[in-house]
């Protein structure tokens, strides 16, 4: 089976070397955190980041290596603009990363931009000088208010000066949760960059985390940036003709699961304004009677009742523990089932669990997306949970 590229890293994690555990976590960070904007690194940077865990090179010099591996680079590949800049910003995060250290101002998240997209955007460092919108899949097609580009300086200013003086001596769990929330929230809203907002503040929120005494897990932002930049989205959108409010819910939950050690099921599909049936109650996995378990009509009556969490077809069941907690290509789920027939692969594999509610798409409104991909659903992991048991 081809290991994706974060598992990559896992050997290095299970050894339980402190400094190449380190190395592996704020490489896994760097190279996920790019998920936010759809890229994905190379196959050298991955090389690279390996050469500096074991030991062989220091950042600087993966960094250097990076550079130059474009520089010299004698052949074009039609994605080559894309896995550049996702290469040069994860080797960049990994140094930020390493240093651990953070300015803690407006000046300071302004810097932390530049040197995060250093000799990838020429704005990097640059507060943008016009206003923005983006539209929204979660959103359905909609766009957050970001704030007017006049105000951008004023408003960081404010942000971080009242942060400063807040403290979190004696407040409860759900309070800190809440404020930490609120305050991310409130400096990706002000999006001052024009591109790169959501990477620039999740390095920022890890080192401020930290510098507060948390022990922060790099993976949460690995595993889950796509569902952190979509919680960001929820939390600062409201349409009253929709009948949607700010929802920082979710994102209080990705916290939660960070600080706290919840487990609540971080899938996008649950932050959309308009959800399926499937999708309407995020489960807090931690707890099995919270797992979502969508209502069907029995053939023999009119009566409600739950779906099963387990599946009688073999080949649904092979499917479930090949993807388990990736999101895979159907070439990488089929390299894994040891299968070469297309077509056969999704009438007898990925079709079949598509409709029975166990596998989805990672872009559903958009079938044949180019970086389409699949995973489980909070079902399927029901299931793939009990298979790992066995």
């Amino acid at each position: 089976m081809k290991k994706d590229i974060y598992t990559d890293f896992d050997e290095y994690i299970k050894q339980g070397e402190p400094d190449k555990k380190e190395k592996a976590s704020i490489w896994r960070t760097a190279i996920g955190l790019q998920a936010v904007d759809g890229l994905k690194t190379s196959d050298y940077l991955k090389e690279t980041a390996c050469k500096h865990i074991e030991g062989k090179i220091d950042i600087d010099e993966a960094r250097k290596l990076i550079q130059s591996y474009y520089q010299s680079k004698s052949w074009r590949e039609p994605d080559d603009d894309e896995k550049q800049e996702a290469d040069k910003v994860s080797a960049n995060i990994a140094k930020i990363l390493s240093a651990d250290t953070l300015d803690f101002s407006a000046q300071g998240l302004i810097s932390l931009h530049r040197r995060i997209f250093e000799k990838v955007f020429k704005h990097a460092g640059k507060i943008r000088t016009y206003n923005i919108t983006k539209k929204e899949w979660v959103l359905k097609g909609d766009t957050v208010r970001y704030l007017n580009w006049e105000d951008l300086n004023r408003a960081l200013d404010f942000d971080i000066e009242q942060e400063k003086e807040f403290s979190y001596k004696g407040i409860s769990p759900e309070k800190l949760i809440a404020h930490v929330t609120k305050f991310v929230s409130g400096i990706w809203q002000i999006h001052a960059f024009c591109e790169g907002n959501t990477r620039t503040t999740a390095v920022f929120t890890i080192l401020y985390l930290r510098s507060l005494g948390f022990k922060v897990n790099n993976d949460m932002f690995a595993e889950h940036s796509w569902y952190f930049r979509n919680a960001l989205v929820r939390a600062n959108y409201r349409n009253a003709v929709e009948g949607v409010d700010y929802s920082p819910v979710y994102l209080e939950r990705f916290f939660r699961n960070l600080l706290l050690g919840d487990q609540w099921d971080l899938r996008n599909r649950y932050l959309h304004i308009q959800p399926s049936k499937e999708w309407r109650v995020q489960p807090n996995l931690a707890n099995p009677s919270s797992t979502h378990q969508v209502p069907i009509k029995h053939p023999a009556s009119t009566r409600q009742v739950p779906d099963k969490l387990h599946t009688d077809d073999p080949n649904i069941a092979r499917l479930v523990e090949a993807v388990g907690e990736q999101t895979l290509s159907v070439k990488e789920m089929m390299v894994a089932l040891e299968l070469k027939d297309r077509v056969n692969f999704q009438n007898l594999y990925l079709s079949p669990a598509i409709k029975d509610g166990f596998v989805r798409m990672l872009y559903p409104n958009s079938p044949k997306h180019p970086r389409q991909k699949y995973l489980l659903t909070a079902k399927g992991i029901a299931v793939y949970q009990e298979l790992t048991k066995r």
